[in-house]
């Protein structure tokens, strides 16, 4: 008996842990409502009408730390009219604080959010597989865009395809997204064991 009840609480555990599933392109977006550095809550319904850029990040990891220092993030956000485009950050690092995306933020002096996921349930629904892991979501809340910020993983290419602005760009168009699946590099997210 001790066996059977042993096996099905094996069982639970694995039932209970979510998937690492992927925000499917042409499917609606997971639904979130997570805090930000400041305790103030983002929720990505109050966004309807808007292209939401999400960016799964991690100050820890050099490739986040290339980005920042090359200001990819920055310039891409500089090229979009922030009446139509919100950029959010989401750290899933499950040792991460507020005070530590705060510090973070105001080092760089970037002006979205970092929206807090220790717990990690918001990058596990998404499929957040790296740092930075990029995702575009239409303002019908519907996923255009997964993949990588660009085409240059090694940061050694003088021209750039920047798959998040190419993303935008079609999605504030009308268009379909020419690539809208591309394979994320960077880090993987270190989500809570």
């Amino acid at each position: 008996m001790k066996q059977v009840f042993a096996a099905l609480a094996l069982g639970s555990v694995f039932v209970g842990l979510p998937a690492l599933a992927d925000a499917e392109v042409g499917k609606p977006a997971p639904a979130f409502t997570l805090k930000d550095e400041t305790g103030k809550e983002h929720s990505l319904s109050q966004y309807k009408g808007k292209v939401v850029v999400l960016e799964w990040t991690n100050p820890e990891c050099p490739f986040v730390k290339r980005h920042y220092e090359a200001d990819t993030m920055a310039n891409t956000l500089k090229g979009f009219d922030a009446k139509k485009v919100v950029w959010l950050a989401v750290d899933s690092t499950g040792h991460n604080t507020p005070d530590k995306s705060a510090d973070w933020k105001k080092k760089e002096a970037f002006p979205y959010a970092v929206l807090q996921d220790a717990s990690g349930a918001t990058g596990k629904a998404y499929g957040a597989k790296t740092t930075p892991h990029m995702y575009v979501i239409d303002g019908e809340g519907v996923v255009r865009y997964a993949g990588a910020i660009d085409d240059d993983p090694r940061g050694k290419n003088a021209k750039k395809v920047n798959h998040v602005q190419t993303a935008v760009d079609a999605v504030l168009n009308g268009k379909p997204v020419p690539a809208a699946t591309t394979t994320p590099y960077g880090c993987s997210v270190k989500y809570k064991s």
